[in-house]
């Protein structure tokens, strides 16, 4: 089986998620499809004097009653965990020897504030040579804040094939690793590969970060409606955790082991541009040229995309955004767009690999997941939202949209398996 351009299409036979809603794959869908919210207070750290104090967090079993992990120690295990679950589920390999390379979006790693406080006490003195000095030995340290360390690690544990490739392009982070996955595998390169997108940026200092750009959702009294894409009322994204992991496999390689095929990757395209460091273009020419180069690649007419997983984030700009780039490519009959993020949050790096995984879920179930929260419509929000409560609809093909800080979007194509 070849798509249009003779490259060998690219089935996904796992798939493994961890949100705020909970553990697995089946657990997450099932919420999201009863419009249920992961959103609450953060506990993980005091958030004393904060203008933001809720998040989609993830509470991790080995934190329970012990010390709060770093955030790329939680990145590690959430991403395990999803892999693990795509993995068992593709039924590839032994286990502890996976027949692909890795592919993981991640953050970036930085030594978080209370890692520098505590070399500081240590150091007996809070400048950085001083610091130095007492890190000094700490291979601790090196090895979870190398940026390559995390997928390092997590290669070992699923024994990928040769040097993984950690990534990070922002919110898109999770559709570049999908990317690269399904690229390899077109290129002829593997027959298997594992995309992951995990991102555990719930701590302070990130969460500070966000709030001095006026980017966080403040709705503090009521967490569960805080995030509220597309809606006259809302007022910026709500930060979030979460881990998905898909297996990727050459299509024709996959039936002749007889694995089940959950759906295929069929177009990826992606376009920068280089405007604001967290703006769009006002004349949308990289949202709308993303996910144009997305249905291309797949060789699809607008007409046969019946829905689209929508960036959706909450804020003001990505929302008006996102409406004028659907209506620049799909015109005045554009498909249901819907936003898992009212429900999950944000989860930054996760995002793309979550909502890939979601909109095959989409087309398995032929059933669009909500936009909750929709109280009351903006009038400048021309879209189908999916408002509140998730639909019985064919789908066919769906677009799965990305777009980062930084003019960086990614655009994928999921599609069902061909008859």
């Amino acid at each position: 089986m070849r798509d249009h351009l003779g490259r060998p299409l690219v089935a996904v036979t796992g798939i493994g998620a961890v949100t705020s809603l909970g553990f697995g794959l089946q657990d997450n869908w099932s919420r999201l499809l009863a419009g249920q919210s992961g959103i609450r207070r953060i506990t993980r750290f005091p958030t004393d004097h904060l203008k933001t104090t809720i998040a989609g967090c993830v509470d991790l079993p080995e934190e329970t009653g012990g010390e709060t992990f770093t955030s790329p120690m939680r990145v590690e295990r959430m991403a395990g965990f999803a892999i693990e679950e795509a993995v068992t589920a593709a039924a590839i390999g032994a286990k502890g020897s996976f027949p692909g390379p890795l592919f993981l979006g991640m953050p970036p790693v930085e030594v978080e504030w209370p890692n520098r406080f505590d070399l500081a006490r240590q150091a007996g003195s809070p400048s950085y040579a001083a610091m130095t000095g007492a890190s000094a030995g700490r291979h601790d340290i090196y090895e979870t804040f190398l940026f390559g360390g995390v997928g390092e690690r997590l290669a070992a544990r699923f024994g990928t094939r040769g040097a993984p490739i950690s990534l990070t392009t922002a919110c898109a982070t999770g559709g570049s690793a999908i990317q690269l996955g399904v690229e390899a595998i077109q290129r002829g390169e593997c027959d298997a590969c594992i995309a992951v997108g995990a991102d555990a940026s719930v701590h302070a200092e990130a969460l500070i970060r966000f709030s001095l750009l006026s980017a966080l959702s403040t709705r503090n009294e009521e967490p569960e409606k805080a995030s509220r894409p597309f809606e006259k009322n809302r007022g910026g994204f709500v930060m979030s955790e979460g881990a998905a992991a898909l297996v990727l496999e050459d299509y024709d390689a996959a039936k002749a082991r007889g694995a089940k095929i959950l759906g295929l990757v069929s177009g990826c395209g992606e376009r920068a541009d280089n405007f604001h460091r967290t703006r769009s273009n006002p004349d949308g020419r990289a949202i709308v040229g993303a996910m144009k180069n997305a249905l291309d690649d797949a060789g699809l007419e607008p007409d046969q995309v019946s829905y689209v997983n929508g960036h959706g984030t909450g804020t003001p700009e990505n929302d008006k955004m996102e409406n004028f780039g659907m209506r620049a490519v799909f015109g005045e009959n554009a498909p249901p767009i819907s936003s898992n993020k009212s429900m999950i949050g944000h989860t930054l790096s996760a995002a793309g690999a979550l909502e890939a995984a979601f909109s095959l879920l989409t087309i398995r179930d032929q059933r669009l997941p909500p936009t909750i929260n929709h109280d009351e419509p903006d009038p400048n929000i021309t879209l189908d939202v999916v408002p509140n409560v998730a639909r019985d609809a064919p789908v066919k093909h769906v677009l799965s949209n990305s777009f980062g800080f930084g003019g960086q979007n990614v655009c994928l194509v999921l599609s069902g398996e061909p008859a």
